[in-house]
């Protein structure tokens, strides 16, 4: 009934009052003066060092009442007037002190009265040495004093603490002043945090930068890490960071910046109890971490949830007991923030960590992520924002947007060294040197003609002083460049190279075949047994996790990719080479260059690392204020592209009634990202002149409605309302240059919707971004659309794509009909999916439309994307009822684009097709199957699969069940919870 305080043991407060009582009892009648102030001060010290108030800072540091009678001294104190010392008891036990105070209040004398309170109050500060003194002895007020003890004899302090407890149990808590009830309610959370978190941590909370001992253990075993680096040390123990201040940190690629995070994440799940939202920018890096997580998660009880692609649910599962980790993409993260705040849930958030913080300047993407950080900014005082990144410059304006400390360190596990080659020269990059750069070596190779003619670079002599014992990453400007580059290499490699590793090669082109229903692409088929591959956006998801996989297990020593793999996944190397200056027909940018560098050199595998920049002499001079130069400075995005980010952000601003008016809006963008730089950005118009156009487009589109102006209000204070099309634009994240399209074509289908097959659907899901990129071939065009059954044919019927037109195209006729070219190419586009989805079979359709398979799955990927944004989009619009159902199996199969019985499978992160069909084979048909199996019988069971992948799909299974469970739990919980509002007897 008293929470600690209901024991009746030897060791409960009652039974040591008692003995304090009883010995008291037994003291000579004579020492009744002197034994009064004894026991009065030492039931009082006993009763406090019981009753004192755990204080929890904010590092979950516990101080016990041992610990407090340290700072805590008895006798008189000076109280200045007004001060109230049960300001800091909690209230039951306030009303037992007054009773006390009360009773002894009867004797008249002010000096007692100020002992006892004194005696009871409770402070965290050491009070100074003037304003404490000690009891003097007063023979005046001996008589009286022992007059109240005779009295108060009678009734035991027992009994007293008996009687107030039983009473304040049935009786409401006493009133007291306002200031008093807020220390209370924040002494009384804090009290509850820190039981959740000791319970939760069986008492072993804070020898691991204040998480349990077990956290360290399961770094050892799951990442080899026993130790930190130093800069790590130093950055974890910031006193910014100890105060939850708003902390980015940059350094060199490779530094280990990740750690740092998720040892703060930890932190914030397990000791405060708080959800984390990780915000990463690709989805193959998403899924990479909820694998290296969810580890973590099943030993230390929370959840990793996937937002990205299609994946995440809005608003997230609200959950009492354990709590969770979102790992998200920048636009996942963007709808998730939008979620909580619209249900109330964005304190729940305790943390959000930023990788590649320097995103924030680059096109839509920055912009969706200012608006995400500006808008926890503005509606959550309690979440924590730590962003990193290896390539930032102008961190005074993050700095002052984030309102965020700022740690920098130059610190590499392993040396980096920078070279140039000019022709048959390299020079090794040097600051100091008067041109930047100082002699190194000549190449010494012995090249054929023919050799000369097809390597002018050097490459083979470059990467054969490195593998096949080390690795190395050849970046290339573009995709078919790195396919040129990997086949001309693997035709002037020695025959040796076809022995190192040879079974593990063969395995490899084994699994490669099996994955992709028995196709292979002609040029891995010619590089792989050299140890050499290609990687860039052509790739399946599946080949490249097999190849990035064979990569980190030294079966392949070579990549030759583009600049995205610097961005990607971590696939470091001894040596990296940078095939020309450039990206695609874009010179070098220092950050991307600074990213590409920064692969070369293993922590833990290699001494050293090295970079090779290859150019020309036409161009050295941009080389040199390339690698001299400062990073290039991030700016806002959020008024690039005719306003579009900020009219996006306003929409929702209104529709989350975060603003909503114009005053409450400009003053919401004058802290963001684009508010701190406005001076530098705009030229022509101010932030006022911006704010108050794009509210007036919102409006004339249909998407605001501003509210009259009554006499008595200013412009200023007009509030504008969100309509059922805006608030279904900002809840679908739809593009707003593309809400009236997509409207009317949602409008114009319920006409004569096609239900027969999946075409009509998945051509109103097709996304409109995509379709500006599409140049159909006009013969397969024609060739697909003869093809169509009548139910087909409808559909295109319906478009107004009719065959006598695509015919006419296909031959090079004029036609004199008008077909809207958008709807033309988003039926090709259409085309494309459907076929997908009936064969599921990437190479076939790739063949059969001759398009590459990786730009096929990059459209699949970005229709299941849109399919779920249309989903959300319509069920803000009762009119499109009937969409909603459909829509939901739709994503579905656009999201896995396998057959029914392996979906379950694919819902494990990192379960791709291939993978999938192997399990299913294995007898692994379920969820529950996965979860419950023996990672070393999954190794012995199926075929290329390492120890490490056997655990994480282990792992992400159990993981997926165990929140599938809760999520049950959760509901069953509800269901069978009185509601509050139930009527009463009275009423």
């Amino acid at each position: 009934m008293f929470g600690d305080y209901d024991s009746f043991t030897e060791n409960s407060i009652l039974a040591q009052v008692d003995d304090l009582e009883q010995k008291y009892m037994q003291l000579p009648e004579q020492g009744k003066n002197a034994t009064d102030f004894a026991t009065e001060d030492l039931c009082s010290e006993s009763i406090k060092n019981k009753l004192s108030v755990i204080h929890v800072n904010d590092s979950t540091e516990y101080e016990t009442g041992e610990q407090t009678e340290n700072q805590t001294r008895l006798g008189d104190i000076h109280a200045e007037p007004g001060d109230e010392p049960l300001y800091d008891v909690p209230s039951s036990q306030a009303l037992y002190f007054e009773n006390l105070q009360n009773s002894s209040n009867g004797s008249g004398h002010q000096s007692t009265k100020e002992k006892d309170r004194s005696s009871c109050s409770h402070t965290n500060e050491e009070l100074p040495d003037n304003q404490i003194k000690q009891p003097q002895p007063n023979n005046e007020l001996s008589s009286e004093v022992q007059t109240s003890s005779e009295r108060n004899r009678r009734k035991s302090i027992k009994d007293y603490l008996k009687s107030a407890m039983t009473g304040n149990a049935k009786a409401q808590t006493p009133v007291f002043s306002r200031n008093k009830q807020l220390k209370e309610a924040l002494l009384s959370e804090e009290i509850n945090v820190a039981k959740e978190t000791i319970e939760s941590s069986s008492d072993d909370l804070g020898p691991f930068y204040s998480l349990p001992s077990k956290v360290r253990d399961l770094y050892v075993q799951f990442k080899g890490i026993e130790t930190l680096y130093e800069w790590q040390h130093t950055c974890l123990t910031l006193s910014c960071v100890q105060e939850r201040k708003n902390l980015i940190y940059s350094l060199p690629t490779s530094g280990g910046k990740t750690l740092v995070a998720e040892i703060l994440m930890l932190q914030e799940l397990l000791c405060r109890r708080k959800d984390v939202l990780m915000i990463l920018p690709y989805v193959a890096i998403v899924q990479e971490k909820i694998s290296g997580l969810s580890s973590f998660g099943i030993e230390l009880g929370f959840f990793v949830e996937e937002y990205a692609g299609s994946k995440g649910r809005f608003p997230p599962t609200k959950r009492r007991e354990k709590k969770s980790i979102y790992i998200a993409t920048i636009e996942k993260a963007h709808s998730l923030v939008n979620s909580l705040i619209e249900t109330g849930r964005i304190s729940s958030l305790g943390l959000v960590v930023v990788d590649e913080l320097h995103m924030i300047g680059e096109g839509s993407r920055g912009a969706i992520l200012e608006m995400t950080l500006a808008k926890i900014l503005y509606t959550s005082k309690t979440t924590q924002i730590i962003g990193m990144s290896a390539t930032l410059n102008n961190v005074q304006d993050l700095q002052e947007f984030l309102q965020a400390e700022y740690y920098s360190s130059q610190f590499r596990p392993v040396e980096l060294k920078e070279y140039l080659k000019i022709n048959h020269t390299i020079y090794e990059v040097d600051s100091k040197a008067e041109t930047g750069m100082t002699f190194s070596r000549l190449l010494q190779c012995k090249y054929s003609d023919a050799l000369k003619k097809m390597d002018p670079d050097h490459l083979v002599a470059l990467v054969t002083e490195v593998i096949p014992s080390y690795s190395c990453l050849v970046f290339c400007p573009s995709k078919k460049n790195c396919e040129n580059v990997a086949e001309m290499l693997c035709k002037f490699l020695n025959k040796e190279y076809l022995k190192h590793r040879e079974k593990e090669k063969c395995e490899l082109i084994k699994n490669l075949r099996s994955i992709s229903g028995g196709h292979l692409c002609p040029v891995l088929k010619r590089t792989v047994p050299f140890g050499v591959a290609y990687h860039h956006g052509g790739l399946t998801s599946e080949e490249r996790k097999l190849l990035e996989e064979a990569y980190y297990a030294g079966t392949l020593c070579l990549f030759t990719c583009t600049s995205t793999l610097a961005a990607g996944v971590n696939l470091p190397a001894r040596r990296v080479i940078l095939r020309a200056p450039y990206v695609a027909k874009e010179f070098l940018k220092r950050s991307q260059y600074k990213q590409m560098i920064g692969r070369a050199g293993r922590a833990g595998i290699d001494t050293v690392g090295e970079s090779i920049l290859i150019l020309q002499e036409k161009d050295k001079q941009k080389v040199l204020e390339l690698i001299s130069r400062p990073l290039e400075n991030c700016y806002s995005h959020l008024v690039q592209e005719f306003n579009k980010g900020i009219q996006t952000l306003f929409l929702s601003l209104i529709g989350l009634k975060i603003a909503t008016n114009l005053d409450d809006i400009y003053r919401f963008m004058n802290g963001t990202f684009f508010g701190v730089q406005q001076k530098i950005l705009l030229k022509e118009k101010s932030l006022w002149e911006i704010t108050v156009e794009s509210l007036r487009y919102l409006t004339e589109k249909g998407l605001l409605q501003k509210s009259p102006i009554l006499e008595s209000e200013e412009e200023l204070q007009c509030n504008f309302h969100i309509t059922k099309l805006g608030k279904a634009s900002f809840k679908g994240t739809i593009d707003l240059a593309y809400c009236d399209i997509l409207y009317r074509d949602l409008k114009k289908g319920l006409e004569g919707l096609v239900l027969e097959n999946l075409l009509h659907l998945i051509y109103l899901t097709t996304p409109y971004d995509l379709v500006s990129q599409c140049d159909p071939d006009w013969m397969i065009y024609f060739r697909q659309i003869s093809q169509l059954s009548p139910a087909e044919q409808n559909v295109s019927t319906l478009l107004g794509v009719s065959e006598s037109y695509i015919a006419k195209k296909a031959s090079g006729q004029a036609t004199r009909k008008k077909v809207d070219k958008g709807v033309v190419n988003r039926l090709y586009l259409s085309f494309v999916l459907y076929a997908l989805l009936k064969e599921t079979n990437i190479w076939s359709v790739s063949e059969k439309f001759n398009l590459p398979r990786g730009s096929i799955q990059n459209l699949l990927t970005g229709a299941a994307s849109f399919s779920s944004c249309v989903l959300h989009f319509c069920e803000e619009l009762e009119e499109f009822w009937v969409y909603r159902a459909l829509l939901v199996e739709l994503t579905k199969k656009l999201t896995y684009c396998v057959k029914a019985e392996l979906i379950p499978l694919m819902e494990v992160t990192g379960v791709l097709e291939g993978r999938a069909k192997q399990l299913y084979s294995a007898g692994y048909r379920s969820l529950m199957h996965l979860a419950n199996a023996d990672p070393d019988v999954l190794i012995r069971t199926i075929d290329h699969l390492s120890r490490r992948q056997a655990r994480q799909i282990v792992s992400s299974a159990k993981m997926l069940l165990q929140e599938k469970a809760e999520a049950l739990k959760e509901e069953a919980e509800e269901l069978l919870r009185a509601p509050a509002d139930i009527p009463s007897t009275k009423a």
